[in-house]
């Protein structure tokens, strides 16, 4: 068994992480436009990327194994417990990818396995 086969995942995002992307979008574009990602990301067809093109994608940093967040995540993983994918959102004016919710968990699976494809809807 691999490394990655041991990452489960839940087959759609949890409706909280719909919230928590607006929540996190408005800091950045408005509410009116972090609303329409939201509705827009919740229409999306899932998809799947390597932790490590996420990463790479978004140019953000990775946290550490002392993040809470991270750490609990790393948890769920190891006791075999389902993650909700990632919410992913392209900010094309500035050509970059937001991790508009999950970021503790790219972080976390990223530290289990680069190569693991994670499951995500993306607009």
């Amino acid at each position: 068994m691999t490394k990655t086969s041991l990452i489960k995942w839940l087959d759609e995002p949890q409706k909280h992480d719909y919230r928590a992307a607006e929540s996190y979008l408005s800091l950045s574009f408005g509410q009116r436009a972090a609303r329409n990602a939201a509705e827009e990301l919740a229409r999306a067809e899932m998809s799947s990327f390597a932790a490590k093109d996420i990463f790479r994608a978004s140019g953000l940093s990775l946290l550490g194994v002392s993040n809470s967040h991270v750490a609990k995540d790393q948890a769920r993983i190891t006791l075999g417990e389902k993650l909700s994918p990632l919410l992913l959102f392209t900010d094309k004016l500035h050509g970059r990818l937001i991790i508009a919710d999950g970021y503790h968990r790219v972080c976390a699976v990223y530290k289990f396995d680069e190569d693991a494809m994670i499951p995500c809807k993306i607009v």
